[in-house]
């Protein structure tokens, strides 16, 4: 079943058809003739290569399968409501009322025109993208401009972008069709078939022990699976959480209200440390002042990041201690490179050296950090419903992150 494909209002059709029972009764809500309902919901059922609805005397009954694709299919609808509604009632004002109903009229067609756009900034790179000549990619979009009644397209010097009605609703139809693609999931699984599908963000804190042990539990049991892991920045890869292009994204956590539709859940405390090579000239003392270390090179990160924050506050109020010599540097590699043949220090998340601790490779220094621990957690789309397989990898990631804690225990 390609989701990018789907005929909505089939989809709405079958939606109906579950909560009512009835073909005769869905066909009137959906406007469509009994026919035509029966056809789309065979379609759907050729699609999904599974019986979606048991016949019977008294009616249409959900089978299992029937169930699980009906939650899906119920959400991605919400989402396309949600995405279309704002955008309905500005083109209401604008024209007069015609652009009620566009939440139906949509179509997926459409809505791939304006996801590809949305994601390559031009109207000629988004038609390449999904196989269109560029001049029906823009008939596309037009048409979809046209049934919103509002502008959802800006030219600009660079090329196109998204008014602020179109990003919200290229935003719920991602989401949409990312339902759709967990509804063949969920199918998949119930007929015994594993096609697991996890794909993850990471940031640098997360990276080094915590998801690596996770996903090496996660292949043990399930070897089959599709694991994609996505490095970058914070703003980018909530953008792409948000947008459904990852399922989950394990990092340092952000302020509760940074963004609406994310819900934050923690995983353990991250502290930081100061760190060396094991036979550093101060790996053997048992106190370590600041002005001890005023004399080494420090290797930290570039302004900006909280540890660089907590790096000036430790000399905030010894400025004449300020080291002269410092690395900006976030690449645990080189880092390590650096320590390993200097006298450098580096100011670093705790666990992010376990490993190399554990290999005699670098050491804790003796000195307490100034600085309040920082939440190291999991960030999750807000009412998301995750696959077996999705929520199989969240479960290993929490216990993974409780043997983290229980590693690195407060000292207080």
């Amino acid at each position: 079943m390609d989701v990018n494909r789907i005929n909505f209002r089939h989809l709405r059709a079958f939606c109906e058809v579950a909560v009512l029972g009835s073909i005769s009764g869905a066909a009137h809500r959906v406007h469509l003739s009994q026919p035509a309902v029966t056809q789309a919901i065979a379609k759907l059922e050729g699609q999904v290569g599974v019986a979606l609805f048991e016949r019977t005397t008294e009616g249409l009954l959900l089978t299992e399968p029937g169930e699980l694709f009906h939650l899906r299919a119920e959400s991605a609808i919400q989402h396309i409501e949600e995405g279309t509604r704002p955008t309905a009632r500005r083109g209401q004002k604008q024209i007069g009322g015609s652009a009620g109903g566009f939440e139906r009229r949509i179509t997926a067609a459409q809505l791939r025109a304006l996801l590809a756009v949305a994601k390559t900034g031009s109207f000629s790179r988004a038609a390449r993208l999904i196989g269109m000549s560029q001049s029906a990619l823009y008939r596309m979009a037009r048409s979809l401009e046209k049934d919103a009644g509002i502008a959802l397209f800006d030219v600009v010097s660079r090329g196109v972008v998204l008014t602020r009605a179109a990003d919200r609703l290229a935003r719920h139809a991602a989401l949409a069709f990312e339902e759709l693609e967990q509804a063949l999931e969920d199918i998949a699984a119930w007929s015994g078939r594993d096609t697991a599908r996890v794909r993850i963000g990471t940031l640098p804190l997360a990276r080094t022990y915590l998801l690596p042990h996770a996903i090496n539990a996660f292949l043990d049991e399930r070897p089959d699976a599709y694991l994609s892991v996505v490095d970058g920045p914070y703003d980018t890869l909530v953008d792409a959480l948000r947008y459904g292009e990852i399922d989950m994204l394990i990092g340092a956590l952000r302020a509760p209200e940074a963004v609406a539709d994310i819900e934050q859940q923690a995983l353990f405390e991250d502290r930081l440390a100061l760190v060396a090579r094991p036979d550093h000239p101060l790996a053997a003392r048992t106190e370590i002042t600041l002005e001890d270390l005023s004399n080494f090179s420090w290797i930290v990160p570039r302004p900006g990041a909280p540890t660089r924050s907590n790096f000036e506050g430790m000399f905030e109020d010894r400025p004449e201690l300020r080291p002269t010599h410092v690395v900006e540097a976030s690449s645990l590699i080189l880092i390590r490179g650096i320590l390993t043949e200097s006298d450098a220090v580096a100011l670093i998340s705790a666990h992010q050296i376990r490993h190399e601790e554990s290999l005699n490779i670098l050491a804790r220094l003796n000195f307490r950090v100034p600085s309040a621990p920082r939440q190291i957690g999991l960030s999750l789309r807000r009412n998301w419903r995750p696959t077996l397989s999705q929520q199989r990898m969240i479960d290993l990631l929490f216990k993974a992150g409780a043997e983290v804690a229980a590693h690195y225990p407060d000292p207080h």
